[in-house]
């Protein structure tokens, strides 16, 4: 679905973001890109989607190369980014104008996430709040039933209870022929639904394992203390004591705790699977 081999970019002619990066995803996931500022995630996104054209190496999409723009490939793919642009016209309007540049879009899965996210299609884009214009292009995105869908930041501008709402509808609609690539720094908003981890750091993948993999092998733990803890991974304080990564005993398994993980990882601990 994607297949990338030393890919490279760089803003300037010496300073890359990204060099020799080898990203290869299939579908049937729900991937949580990580990184820290600047690390590269919002400009891979956009080399995947075809808005930038990679400097060297190769990179496949739904068996399309991605910036010649092919139809057949822009219609299976969206980009969610971080401040999507609207024009001044209703819901109802853009639906029936931007809806059929999409072959598979479902109009009753529109209608059914406007529900969900209490957006009346009657309303202006340009006239709402950046969280209801958020919530709206999120559940356009889900209606066109792309094979990919590329979400950058997709929580940013939501209330609580939408947040609740975005990882209901997301489960909900997505299939196991569809591939969906999550950037974002609110890892607590999406823990719970990502299933596999790509941590990008200084223009290198340093970690990819899927969820259940890492909850195999480490349990994620909020102690008093760690003087009488064996062989701890990674710790960190946090108002009780201390949280910690250490490895799975007696088949105990769990949740993942991403935020602790991606610290862990940039900290240089062993997570080793």
């Amino acid at each position: 679905m994607i297949s990338s081999k030393n890919l490279s970019y760089s803003y300037n002619k010496n300073d890359f973001l990204f060099k020799d990066l080898n990203f290869n995803q299939k579908a049937g996931s729900i991937i949580g890109l990580l990184g820290k500022n600047g690390a590269g995630k919002s400009t891979l996104l956009k080399i995947i989607s075809g808005l930038l054209p990679s400097k060297n190496g190769t990179i496949e999409v739904n068996g399309f190369i991605p910036n010649k723009r092919d139809p057949n490939f822009l219609t299976d793919i969206f980009l969610v980014n971080d401040t999507p642009y609207f024009p001044s016209i209703t819901i109802k309007s853009y639906l029936k104008v931007y809806g059929a540049l999409y072959v598979k879009f479902d109009v009753e899965k529109m209608h059914q996430l406007l529900k969900d996210f209490d957006i009346d299609i009657n309303q202006n884009l340009k006239k709402i709040s950046h969280g209801q214009q958020k919530k709206f292009i999120i559940a356009f995105a889900l209606s066109t039933n792309c094979k990919i869908l590329l979400l950058d930041e997709p929580t940013n501008g939501l209330d609580i209870p939408s947040k609740k709402i975005f990882r209901k509808v997301l489960v909900d609609a997505v299939g196991e022929n569809q591939l969906v690539i999550i950037s974002t720094h609110q890892v607590k908003d999406v823990e719970t639904i990502i299933d596999k981890i790509v941590h990008i750091d200084n223009g290198k993948i340093v970690f990819e394992k899927e969820t259940f993999k890492i909850t195999e092998k480490f349990q994620f733990k909020s102690v008093h203390a760690i003087t009488d803890l064996e062989d701890v991974k990674y710790a960190e304080k946090c108002p009780i004591g201390y949280k910690v990564i250490v490895p799975v005993k007696n088949n105990e398994e769990t949740e993942i705790d991403i935020e602790l993980l991606f610290n862990a990882i940039s900290n240089n601990a062993e997570i080793n699977l």
